[in-house]
C-alpha cells in the first residue's frame, strides 16, 4: 500500500508540470464577474488564466477583426456578435463539452439566438438595461422632490440638465446605445435606421452636450458612488454596483437607478470563443464553468447583473431578483427595446455623428 500512495504520488507530482501549462486568456468587460471567480476556476481545473478587460464593443470589435488577439473566451454584446459571426471571427461551441447548457433559461436563450441561430457560437453571459443612474439627494437639490427620475427627461430635458450640470452629467461612450435612447425620447423608433432619425437624436445630444462632463464606460461606477457625478445614462448593473459600493463606504450617497417610463434598451452579453483561439478546450471547460448555478448567482450576487441561467435563480440575493431595475415588470419589459445590427453605411452615421458629439463641435 504504501508503494502503491508512493508512487501515486509521484505520478502526481510529475504530471504536475504538464497540468500547469494549461492556460486561458480571457477578455471581458470591466467589473464584470465576481472577484473569485477566476480563482475558484483556476482550482478546479489547474488551469492558469490571463484576464484583461475592456469598456467598449467597438474596442472588442477592433482585436477581433484584426486576427491574432490571442484570447480564448471573449463577451460580445448580442448585435456586435451577430455581425461578427457573419465576418467568421467566432468557432462553433462544442456543445458536448458544455452540459451546464441545460440550466439555461430557454426563453432568454431563444432572445439570443435571433442574433446567433440554434446558439452555435455563444452562451449568456449576463443582460440588463441601459437607463438612468442617479444621485438621489442631489438630484432633488436641484429639481425637488418631483424630480422625473422615471424618465429620460431628466437627462435629456435641456432645462433638467443644466440644473445638474455642476453635480456632474456623464454618459457611457455607447453610441448605438445613446443616440437611440434620445431618439426614443423624442417619440422615434429607437431600432430606426433612417439617418434623418440619427441626425434627430444627435441634435437633442448636442442641446445637452455643455452639461455633459465626460463620456466613458467604466468610469461612471465609482464616480456615482463616490459623488463626483450625479446623473449617468448607463448600464444597470453598473449603477448598482455603484450603489453597493457607497453603501459600503457609509458616505451618505444614495444611488438610483431607473428604467425610463419611455422605454429602455434591452441587452445581452454573450460568452464566445473566437475561431483563432489557441486553447479551446481550456475554453469550454470555462464557459462551462460559467454556467454552473451557483457560479453564475455569485457572479450576479457581485455585479448585480441578471444572468441567463435559471437554476441559479433560487441561489440570487432575494434584494436582487426583487429589484424591478435588474428584473423588470411585465410592463417595463414591454417597453424594452433590442438592439439592431446596422449596415456598414449606417454605422458610418454613427461614428460621424458621435464624433460631433463627443467632440462638442
Amino acid at each position: 500500500m504504501k508503494k502503491l500512495l508512493t508512487a501515486t504520488a509521484l505520478a502526481t507530482v510529475c504530471a504536475a508540470p504538464v497540468f500547469a501549462q494549461d492556460v486561458l486568456h480571457v477578455y471581458n468587460w470591466s467589473d464584470y464577474i465576481a472577484e473569485d471567480t477566476i480563482a475558484q476556476f483556476e482550482e478546479a481545473t489547474g488551469i492558469k488564466v490571463t484576464y484583461d478587460v475592456y469598456d467598449s464593443n467597438e474596442v472588442l470589435e477592433a482585436k477581433l477583426l484584426a486576427g491574432n488577439s490571442g484570447y480564448d473566451v471573449v463577451v460580445p454584446t448580442a448585435e456586435f456578435m451577430q455581425r461578427q459571426i457573419a465576418a467568421g471571427v467566432y468557432d462553433k461551441l462544442d456543445k458536448s463539452k458544455l452540459p451546464n447548457l441545460e440550466h439555461m433559461d430557454p426563453l432568454l436563450m431563444a432572445a439570443a439566438a435571433n442574433y446567433d441561430a440554434d446558439n452555435a457560437h455563444a452562451t449568456i453571459h449576463m443582460w440588463g438595461t441601459t437607463g438612468i443612474g442617479y444621485n438621489v439627494g442631489m438630484i432633488e437639490e436641484r429639481l425637488g422632490a418631483d424630480a422625473p427620475t422615471d424618465s429620460w427627461a431628466l437627462l435629456f430635458d435641456p432645462a433638467n440638465a443644466a440644473k445638474l450640470a455642476d453635480c456632474g452629467i456623464a454618459t457611457i461612450d455607447a453610441p448605438t446605445e445613446v443616440i437611440p435612447a434620445a431618439m426614443n425620447y423624442l417619440g422615434l423608433d429607437p431600432q430606426s435606421t433612417d439617418p434623418a432619425d440619427f441626425e434627430a437624436g444627435a441634435e437633442l445630444l448636442m442641446q445637452i452636450r455643455p452639461y455633459i462632463r465626460y463620456f466613458h464606460s467604466s468610469q461612471v461606477i465609482s464616480d456615482m458612488a463616490n459623488g463626483d457625478v450625479c446623473l449617468v445614462l448607463g448600464w444597470s448593473g453598473d449603477m448598482f454596483q455603484a450603489r453597493d459600493r457607497a453603501d459600503e463606504a457609509e458616505n451618505g450617497i444614495t444611488v438610483g437607478y431607473s428604467i425610463p417610463r419611455e422605454g429602455a434598451l434591452q441587452w445581452i452579453d454573450m460568452l464566445a470563443i473566437p475561431v483563432d483561439a489557441p486553447h479551446k478546450d481550456a475554453a469550454h471547460k470555462f464557459i462551462n464553468f460559467m454556467m454552473d448555478p451557483q457560479i453564475s448567482a455569485n457572479n450576479t450576487n457581485y455585479v448585480w447583473y441578471a444572468n441567463g441561467n435559471a437554476a441559479s435563480v433560487p441561489l440570487i440575493d432575494p434584494d436582487i431578483t426583487g429589484d424591478p431595475g435588474i428584473f423588470p415588470s411585465d410592463a417595463a419589459k414591454a417597453k424594452l427595446w433590442t438592439a439592431v445590427v446596422y449596415a456598414k453605411k449606417t454605422d458610418r452615421t454613427i461614428t460621424r455623428l458621435w464624433t460631433t458629439i463627443k467632440t462638442g463641435q
